[in-house]
């Protein structure tokens, strides 16, 4: 190592030392240890500590070995954090597979539960017109039905002599009458319902204006 660190030591004396004439060197000083002053014209070159160079050598050297140290330990942090990195990828995209099928049987579920209504329903009907009292199968029909609704908490809107409501009712025309308050609903041309206290269809109605 001490070979080394001299070899580095002269090979930055080198360049200067080959620009300067022999006669111009002074006699090495081997008790301090330092390079030889010399002269060249009028210029006169500083005096290089030998042990100095020595020491901030060797403490590049440590601080080389250090930075590769550190260099190390993030290259391990990053190859971790990298690793943990494509497991939650791959975490999140199964969950997002599963959730998708998941909702895909849901949707099945849904729609098999009301194709089963709608053949029971088109089992009613063909009974009804095969039966030669078709007020009893259309009865039966309504029945059906009716449960039905109240299963899936379907209800019919009352809008007939109430006040016109834009987020139940829509309005297909207005008729001008006296004996009225204004926007009253007086006639309904199709049933509206709800669905669970939420609107499924509007009620569409007939809406009166007071007649100046």
């Amino acid at each position: 190592m001490l070979l080394q660190q001299k070899a580095a030591v002269h090979h930055l004396v080198a360049p200067v030392a080959d620009q300067v004439e022999p006669a111009a060197w002074v006699t090495w000083n081997t008790k301090k240890n330092t390079l030889p002053s010399f002269f060249m014209s009028t210029k006169k070159v500083d005096a290089i500590n030998e042990d100095e160079c020595v020491k901030k050598i060797s403490s590049l050297e440590k601080k080389i070995k250090t930075l590769k140290k550190e260099v190390k330990t993030l290259k391990q942090e990053l190859k971790e954090k990298e690793d943990k990195l494509l497991r939650s990828y791959a975490d999140l995209q199964n969950y997002k597979k599963r959730m998708e099928k998941e909702m895909q049987l849901r949707e099945d579920d849904i729609k098999r539960k009301y194709l089963s209504e709608l053949v029971d329903l088109n089992e009613l009907l063909k009974k009804a017109y095969e039966d030669s009292n078709p007020k009893d199968g259309l009865r039966l029909i309504l029945d059906n039905l009716k449960n039905f609704f109240e299963k899936e908490q379907i209800s019919y809107i009352e809008c007939i002599g109430k006040p016109f409501d834009h987020t139940l009712h829509h309005a297909v025309s207005t008729v001008e009458m006296k004996d009225c308050e204004d926007g009253t609903v007086i006639d309904e041309v199709k049933k509206g319902y709800l669905v669970g206290g939420r609107l499924l269809r509007p009620s569409q109605v007939i809406v009166a204006k007071k007649k100046n």
